[in-house]
């Protein structure tokens, strides 16, 4: 029997529709499928490579024209060449399409999520969740994280940045950043977008806190002793702890007692109350070590005698149940002469800069005590705890020299001399 002509454009065109459903072969399979709706379908009929017999459907005419429904043909054709079923290639493209529609940015930014809240504080994760729900998910939340463009990203980031959150806007630029790379390990992306943005969002010129210099330590330190700024007892040993220990300001500050071991003569400082165990992305859980100094430890003994039986250190005068302001040290120093010369964290930059070049003390063994993070966080740990020997050696030696500097000052009549 001879092989039917292909058909022509005509007579698709003119095809009609009967009381039942007939059949226009095109040959190689193909033919239109004229139902008794009127409607006209594409179709190929095939032998899958066990014998059976299989159907494709390509689409309705005139929307797939005579030429689309052969070159669907030929692409199953060509698949079949290369050892693969045309209908399980089309299943399975259909099962990745909705895949990957399925898969927003929203969707597997809370499968992240969901990983990590294992890892963080309270805190962190409510935080962390109110911060896509509020900022991220309302832009890009619902649109498939294969088909996101770098435009989108940039636009939803600069958004936050324009109302003047710019920290905000650069920690979830780094959020993001770590969704589109679980998104990689999980297989559902294959690029970071976000690796790329380097530069999109404005750079902040670096401030500096003001902090007097080793030179000006006597003059500050007789200022103290006079009390000038006429400070009750606990503020004064608040303003000599930030000297002697140079912790964050409300570190110190929110400090309850039950972190002082006066026995021991210890105070160690929870994680979740350091500032690196409250970052939203990989808190650090190492405990802090204050290393206390001879000195120090008398002045938390002198300051349990009168705050002991409160649940701060330094109790607020007017709420017992809450600690002093955040305020009270820059007050105490504007009091004292030293608006715009001193602040909370300049008593950081101070030990810093003198413990390491007038003690002769590593970088890398301050840095630990002012409890900063080593780039490598896998050796945070281990390096905290080989230098804890010898911080507790540099916490006396620190104290010791801030004891001659007050002699110092005495001698001198508080004036600035150099060193």
């Amino acid at each position: 029997m001879a092989a039917s002509a292909p058909l022509t454009e005509m007579q698709v065109r003119n095809a009609k529709r009967k009381d039942k459903a007939y059949k226009l072969y095109d040959g190689g399979g193909l033919y239109l499928h004229v139902l008794p709706t009127g409607s006209r379908i594409w179709r190929l009929k095939f032998r899958q490579f066990d014998g059976k017999e299989n159907l494709l459907t390509f689409g309705p005419y005139p929307e797939i024209t005579l030429q689309d429904a052969r070159e669907k043909r030929l692409e199953a054709r060509r698949l079949m060449l290369q050892g693969i079923d045309p209908a399980k290639y089309r299943d399975d493209a259909k099962r990745l399409t909705a895949e990957r529609l399925r898969n927003t940015f929203e969707k597997i930014a809370r499968e992240w999520y969901a990983n990590k809240v294992p890892t963080w504080s309270d805190r962190t994760a409510k935080n962390m969740i109110v911060r896509l729900e509020a900022d991220i998910f309302p832009s890009i939340g619902s649109r498939p994280i294969t088909e996101l463009k770098h435009r989108e990203i940039i636009d939803t980031l600069r958004k936050i940045e324009e109302r003047g959150a710019t920290e905000i806007a650069k920690r979830l630029k780094a959020v993001c950043s770590q969704i589109f790379s679980y998104a990689i390990q999980c297989g559902l992306a294959e690029r970071n977008l976000v690796a790329d943005m380097r530069d999109v969002l404005k750079s902040r010129r670096a401030s500096h806190f003001a902090a007097i210099d080793a030179d000006e330590l006597p003059t500050f330190l007789a200022s103290l002793e006079r009390n000038e700024a006429r400070m009750f007892e606990p503020t004064r040993i608040a303003m000599r702890l930030m000297l002697l220990v140079f912790v964050r300001t409300s570190e110190l500050i929110e400090t309850p007692w039950s972190e002082i071991d006066l026995d021991k003569g210890e105070w160690i400082i929870p994680w979740q109350r350091m500032k690196r165990g409250k970052l939203t992305v990989n808190p650090d859980t190492t405990n802090h070590h204050v290393c206390l100094s001879r000195q120090a430890f008398t002045l938390l003994r002198e300051l349990h005698a009168i705050t002991g039986g409160s649940k701060y250190l330094f109790p607020n005068q007017r709420d017992p149940k809450k600690p002093i302001s955040n305020n009270t040290l820059l007050v105490v120093l504007e009091r004292m002469g030293y608006k715009g010369r001193m602040t909370g964290h300049g008593f950081r930059a101070l030990a810093m800069s003198t413990i390491k070049e007038r003690l002769g003390y590593r970088h890398e063994v301050v840095d630990r005590q002012l409890a900063h993070a080593p780039r490598d966080k896998v050796a945070s740990a281990y390096d905290r705890a080989q230098f804890l020997a010898e911080r507790r050696k540099m916490m006396q030696d620190w104290a010791d020299y801030i004891d001659a500097q007050s002699r110092h000052a005495v001698v001198t009549g508080g004036r600035s001399t150099s060193a």
